[in-house]
């Protein structure tokens, strides 16, 4: 892949996970603002969750709204959210890139 796909993947941490693998990732301590799993190392990093493939630039609840450009295109973290909910990536593109959620990623309610 030297399209630039490949870091996306590695960044995403899907390549990181072989067959096999799953349970067997870093656990993360911060929540992605699109789909609510524990994927991010940090916040506002532009670290990209791979549960849903949302870019993490600090976008959160009080700016939801807003269409901010930048590595999320088009989309509002809002729109994101539903598209996770309907397709299970923040955007139709998207889905190739995505994975399931590991157990350790699901917040304790």
């Amino acid at each position: 892949m030297g399209d630039g796909r490949r870091t996306q993947l590695e960044r995403t941490g899907a390549a990181r996970l072989s067959p096999g693998s799953e349970g067997k990732a870093e656990a993360s301590s911060y929540r992605c603002p699109c789909c609510g799993f524990l994927t991010l190392d940090e916040r506002c990093s532009f670290d990209i969750c791979p549960v849903c493939f949302w870019e993490d630039d600090g976008q959160d609840d009080h700016d939801a709204d807003q269409v901010r450009g930048g590595p999320n295109g088009r989309l509002s973290l809002t729109e994101a959210r539903q598209n996770f909910q309907a397709m299970g990536a923040c955007g139709e593109r998207c889905t190739a890139f995505v994975r399931e959620s590991l157990p350790h990623e699901h917040p304790a309610v």
